[in-house]
């Protein structure tokens, strides 16, 4: 891929990640350089990122807007691309929040898609699956990488009897009814081991939240999910299929079926 084909695609990725809030409900505020996504009502927690063709922001703009979050009782967060962005990891580190960067991968349009995985189907929105889909990928992102780990299928029985999670199976329902989101799920004998959802923006689509319950690991799960997910998006016109994998090695996995890296995803948050 040329550099001109990699600035092209990135500009591209910057319009859908300036999108997507807005399409899932967000409100917009104007801080020059940085937009803050509040979200109007129950949803997903939205960030602040650059302003479409802003110029760079500095500490104090970051101080801003991390005063404005905090009056508004949400998550301190900024998200952003490192390449398009460069200098906004200084800003917002100087203003004390911890930097994690994550590849952000692009399926190949050549790619081959994968055969199916026999244990891997797509999800509606009155599935009855949908409330443990919706839960796995919470401990997934629990115990993050590829090691497998401790929490299996009587921890996520335990989770998915806690108060939200209907909550969350019912926004992400109507989520599913109105296309905006698509989601697999990897389910054997009653059991859904590993989920995942995309959300398309026009023709783009980004594959997140795919994470297979520990103990379930390393059996090709969540390629199985990913790959399920690629081909549904495809067939609703996709044309951009991408994701942000949680580390190297996680890249590793998902380059196996397609997926290449272009650039890196950078995301603030106070140190724990």
């Amino acid at each position: 891929m040329t550099d001109h084909m990699i600035d092209s695609l990135l500009s591209e990725l910057e319009q859908y990640y300036d999108t997507v809030p807005r399409v899932g409900g967000a409100r917009a505020e104007d801080f020059g350089p940085l937009t803050l996504f509040v979200q109007e009502g129950d949803g997903w927690q939205y960030y602040a990122r650059p302003a479409l063709g802003g110029p760079g922001a500095t500490t104090a703009d970051v101080e801003r807007v991390l005063a404005r979050q905090r009056e508004l009782k949400v998550p301190e967060a900024f998200e952003w691309v490192a390449e398009t962005s460069p200098s906004l990891r200084a800003a917002v580190e100087a203003a004390g929040l911890h930097v994690h960067a994550h590849p952000l991968m692009v399926l190949d349009p050549s790619a081959v898609p994968v055969p199916a995985h026999p244990e891997v189907r797509l999800l509606g929105a009155d599935d009855p699956l949908l409330t443990a889909a919706v839960t796995v990928p919470a401990l997934a992102f629990a115990a993050p990488g590829t090691a497998i780990g401790e929490a299996g299928p009587a921890e996520l029985a335990e989770a998915m009897a806690v108060p939200d999670a209907e909550a969350r199976r019912a926004r992400v329902s109507g989520m599913l009814a109105s296309g905006r989101t698509g989601m697999a799920a990897a389910v054997r004998d009653g059991v859904t081991l590993c989920s995942g959802q995309y959300n398309p923006v026009g023709d783009v689509a980004e594959v997140v939240g795919v994470g297979t319950l520990p103990s379930a690991r390393r059996q090709g799960l969540a390629l199985g999910v990913t790959a399920a997910l690629v081909a549904q998006a495809r067939e609703r016109g996709a044309r951009t299929v991408f994701l942000s994998a949680g580390d190297e090695d996680v890249a590793r996995v998902y380059g196996r079926i397609g997926f290449r890296r272009v650039a890196t995803a950078l995301i603030a948050e106070p140190p724990a």
